[in-house]
């Protein structure tokens, strides 16, 4: 071998990473193998049965070996930069390749696959229908949950810092806004961190890591193909990079990403399906597309009936049903005797007056609200990460620029059109007149089984109908959002520095699409009966009649608007202070400055252009022409070790907040090595959380309520609706809005944790977790009001005949919270046959979840595995694992998520005893998917990747719970389960350069 740099060796196995250093490669030419290594080429013969393989000689090797320098990082959850190890806190650590081989495009997908991250309203799929209260504000929005403590207790950072929470709801930043495509890692710290971060961080802290540096060009490409139609998910990526830091001192790199991710509807799902009656659901409301007929307590109508011979018609009761004492009312002349039925129209069916307690429903007909609904958003998201580094020694500067435009669409079913009491409503005593299309068909039908209102012919009638002609409404939202950063670190005589001033903001939009018209060109064609509510099958409607409805249609009318704007000024410094027998004291200091900033604005259209639109919630009362708050804290951290094998790490921080004053939040964590193969560690903490700017600032506003779960609870003890007498149902309006008196919850939070490694091959880890939160800032719903009357007796106002006119949902600083829990984890590696495996599993297990509303009164029942529309579900047990195994350029990886079953919901009819469906089950089942994937690097500068999700093509397991509000997962828990089914994805990676 020339020059003695080569030697060629009887060895049938060369350490790639002692190629890698000497910059060693080889390739097979003209049926050679050839050796290179800078401009040397060296050729060998190919034998028949030995391959000679070539090594670096013993006095190139002492040349080229360079003496590796240790590398200190930051650590999630530290300001300590050290050594990465095993440390004293809990984080788990997700790879770009983890996340490229499971198919995922978005930070909400990634989210929803781990176990220590709760159950909560916090995705897409929950807020795609109507929602209310609390949930207002969060279109297009989706937000982290660990340990269960809600999208409003878990800090999300990039790159360590923090990033602009969400325009429209100012509180929590949306995962839609993380540019997934460039991430470098993603690490997920399951403990409280206010002693470092400050507010939120107290589920946890969720860090996505982007990529420093890079060189080359790749391009990327992903598709997922759902087996049945509809949700099918796409991206496309690019990275670009130049420079190379150690050598030419600086390097530039670029990474854009697009997205979307189609809608899926309910009607392309067969499991979706709100009429099983059978199996405890049904959906409550009656607004259909062929209309019912309701009384009105204002008005004459043909439902209209005297309760005694000498009372004047128009009081507002139904006819007797034949042979009983009970009044009807809303009724749906499909339904009568005689009649085709409700299910003669597409999605509608009968009204299950039984499970719904409303024996005077007998003859309505019900809208399948569910199929009407999407099961996953359409999302078109375009992000941007720019980074210029530059290395000065012992300093490093940069200027990284982040950007994305997401945009989501709400799709949900076509307006109620109701006859309304309400002189405020622009439905004010609104009836079909005698002279329209249906009105024979209607009263006929009616007259026949109630011949009594034989004398109300020619009245009009007032009903409840469904628009479908006006389209599913839709509220599409655009969130720009970005950040700026110009950052520093390196080292100053002994210490580590880290410094950054970054400017971010969320500018976010809804805009009106279909299903939305202004009343002043609507209203006048429904009074006039050219529009026609009550269309039997096969008709449709007239064509002025569209053209009546297509000049109403407030299509393109901007919402609401807001923006946060978050700048912000950090620094941090570390180093060794002491040196102890044990080793060396460690200790961190740093300060954090920033101002946040917001404002909200709702209907943006001139006064003197602002026509009215239905139903459409422009929250009028919640503009806030721009409030702000200054933040200023400061912070230090100390790691002690106390012997070689016991190390104490200490930290406190104090923030002051505009508007709330000083908190002090200290945290203390032990990691003690008794032996090599074990590691015990724990740690405690308080924490807090300030209200958001919503919370405090929104003002009230009032809404009706929909359908019929409501009762007074001073009145009827069971408190649900019955035929007992004082529990017939009631429908008051509801307040919610913000309490400019709120202040910040607290928490207290402890851990012990486990880790045992008894090999290099094989480690498990157990940590029991304990989070107790006080003056928990709480929007209580209606149901939980009701059923605590006696402790919120002030939330309800009545008018001068004692009756409930409004409920009072607005937030407030209420009683505690306590969870209890065990995180588990193993991984095992190894060799198996000619290639490698791996196996992980991590998993959740929940011991207690409970809370009381108020501090004097007890703590309720466990709500572990228990059915909760407001919050989050708590499932008993989560758990997820993987098994990959690699032989040469192939690699393939088997997986399995799993979620244990829970109490189901029950409606009132089930709940009072009225009903026992034949088919009812208290329990929604486990949820168990599989997937696999199978990725090939054969070939040069390519990557292909091939994957099944739900490999079985398991549907979301059948609940019976159904918002009468919102309608979100009707026959489904959006909270749970993915209703995509069955789909196939592909990725293709190639490196150009």
């Amino acid at each position: 071998m020339s020059g003695g740099y080569l030697c060629d060796v009887a060895s049938t196995e060369v350490s790639a990473q002692v190629m890698e250093q000497v910059g060693l490669r080889s390739q097979w030419v003209d049926n050679q193998l050839t050796l290179i290594q800078g401009e040397r080429v060296v050729k060998l013969n190919k034998l028949a049965q030995v391959i000679s393989l070539i090594c670096i000689a013993g006095p190139v090797l002492a040349q080229t070996a360079v003496p590796q320098k240790i590398e200190k990082v930051i650590i999630t959850g530290s300001s300590i930069k050290r050594v990465e190890s095993e440390g004293a806190l809990p984080i788990q650590v997700i790879t770009r390749e983890e996340i490229e081989r499971q198919g995922i495009v978005s930070a909400e997908q990634l989210i929803a696959t781990l176990t220590s991250n709760g159950s909560g309203l916090d995705n897409l799929a929950s807020n795609a229908d109507v929602v209310d209260g609390a949930s207002r504000g969060n279109n297009g929005a989706s937000g982290a949950n660990l340990r269960g403590q809600g999208s409003s207790g878990t800090l999300v950072l990039l790159n360590g810092r923090r990033i602009a929470a969400h325009g429209l709801n100012g509180g929590i930043v949306d995962l839609n806004s993380i540019p997934i495509a460039a991430i470098e890692r993603v690490e997920v710290l399951k403990d409280g961190a206010s002693a470092i971060y400050g507010t939120d961080a107290i589920g946890g802290v969720i860090n996505f890591i982007l990529r420093k540096s890079f060189t080359g060009f790749t391009a990327q490409a992903f598709a997922d193909q759902t087996q049945k139609s509809g949700g099918e998910i796409a991206r496309v990526s690019m990275v670009a990079g130049f420079g190379d830091l150690a050598k030419d001192g600086f390097n530039v790199m670029a990474s854009l990403a697009h997205s979307e991710n189609k809608v899926l509807r309910g009607d392309q799902r067969d499991f979706v399906n709100t009429f099983q009656p059978d199996r405890g659901l049904s959906v409550d409301t009656r607004g259909a597309p062929f209309a019912t007929a309701f009384t009105l307590s204002t008005r004459r109508t043909i439902l209209s009936s005297r309760t005694t011979p000498s009372a004047a018609i128009g009081n507002g009761t139904g006819p007797l049903q034949p042979g009983t004492t009970v009044r009807m009312n809303g009724i749906n002349a499909l339904d009568l005797p005689g009649q085709p039925g409700c299910k003669a129209i597409d999605g509608m069916g009968a009204y299950d007056e039984i499970l719904w307690a409303t024996p005077s429903a007998k003859w309505g007909c019900a809208w399948d609200t569910g199929r009407a609904a999407v099961l996953q958003q359409p999302v078109k998201n375009t992000n941007l990460v720019s980074r210029a580094t530059f290395n000065l020694g012992n300093h490093t500067l940069s200027g990284e620029l982040t950007a994305s435009n997401v945009e989501t669409a709400k799709r949900f079913s076509a307006n109620q059109i109701s006859s309304s009491p309400s002189s405020t409503n622009p439905f004010f005593n609104l009836v079909y007149p005698s002279t329209g299309a249906g009105y024979n068909y209607v009263f006929n039908s009616l007259v026949a089984l109630f011949p009594t209102i034989e004398e109300n012919r020619g009245q009009g009638i007032a009903f409840r109908w469904r628009c479908l002609e006006c389209g599913s409404r839709e509220i599409t939202t655009t969130a720009k959002t970005a950040r700026l950063l110009l950052a520093a670190e390196g080292v100053i005589g002994s210490w580590d520095y880290r410094a950054g001033l970054s400017r971010a903001y969320s500018d976010t939009r809804s805009i009106l699409g279909s299903g939305y018209f202004f009343n002043d060109a609507f209203v006048p064609a429904l009074r006039s009966g050219l529009i026609n509510p009550f269309l039997l099958p096969g008709q449709s409607q007239t064509p002025e009649a569209l053209a009546a409805i297509a000049n109403a249609s407030a299509r393109g009318v901007v919402l609401y608007g807001g923006k946060f704007t978050l700048t912000q000024l950090d620094a941090s410094a570390s180093s060794s202070i002491y040196q102890l027998p044990a080793g060396d004291v460690m200790a961190a200091i740093g300060a954090d400055v920033r101002r946040e900033e917001y404002k909200f604005q709702g209907d943006q259209r001139d006064l003197a252009n602002q026509r009215a639109v239905f139903n459409a919630p422009f929250d009028a009362a919640n503009v806030l022409g721009g409030v702000r708050r200054d933040i200023k804290a400061v912070y230090a951290e100390v790691l002690v070790p106390i012997t070689k094998t016991l190390e104490l790490t200490a930290a406190v921080r104090r923030d002051q907040y505009t508007g709330f004053g000083s908190t002090v939040n200290p945290k203390i964590s032990l990691r003690f090595v008794p032996v090599e193969q074990i590691l015990i560690r724990g740690s405690y903490n308080t924490g807090f959380r300030v209200p958001s700017f919503n919370q405090l600032f929104n003002g009230i506003t009032e809404s009706p309520t929909s359908g019929t779960t409501i009762v007074d609870p001073a009145k009827c003890a069971a408190r649900v609706v019955s035929a007992t007498p004082g529990c017939e149902s009631i429908l008051p309006n509801t307040l919610f809005g913000g309490k400019p008196d709120l202040g910040p919850e607290k928490a207290k939070q402890g851990s012990v944790g486990f880790v045992f490694a008894p090999t290099t091959e094989f480690s498990a880890n157990i940590d029991w977790w304990q989070i107790k939160r006080t003056g928990t800032i709480q929007a209580l719903p209606v149901a939980t009001l009701i059923a605590n009357y006696d402790l919120f007796v002030d939330r309800f106002i009545r008018n001068a005949t004692g009756a409930i006119v409004q409920i009072d949902t607005r937030w407030v600083n209420a009683g505690e919270t306590l969870t209890r829990g065990f995180e588990v984890g193993a991984k095992l590696n190894g060799k198996l046959g000619a290639g490698k495996f791996s196996a992980t599993i991590d998993g959740t297990y929940l011991t207690d979840k409970k809370s009381r509303l108020i501090a004097s009164a007890p703590f309720g029942p466990s709500e572990i595995a228990v059915f909760s529309r407001a919050g989050d579900l708590g499932l008993r047990w989560k758990h997820a694992g993987s098994f990959t195994y690699t032989q040469g350029d192939w690699s393939g990886t088997l997986s399995q998520a799993f979620r244990s079953a829970y109490k189901d919901a029950v409606l009132p009819g089930v709940l009072n005893g009225s009903v026992v469906p034949a088919n009812l089950n208290p329990t929604v089942d486990s949820y168990t998917t599989y997937g696999v994937s199978t990725t090939y690097r054969g070939i040069k500068n390519l990557s292909l990747t091939f994957g099944i999700k739900n490999l079985l093509d398991q549907d979301p397991p059948f609940s019976a719970a159904y918002d009468t509000n919102t309608g979100a997962g009707s026959s489904w828990e959006p909270r749970v389960a993915d209703p995509r089914g069955r789909s196939f994805t592909f990725l293709v990676s190639y490196n150009f350069f």
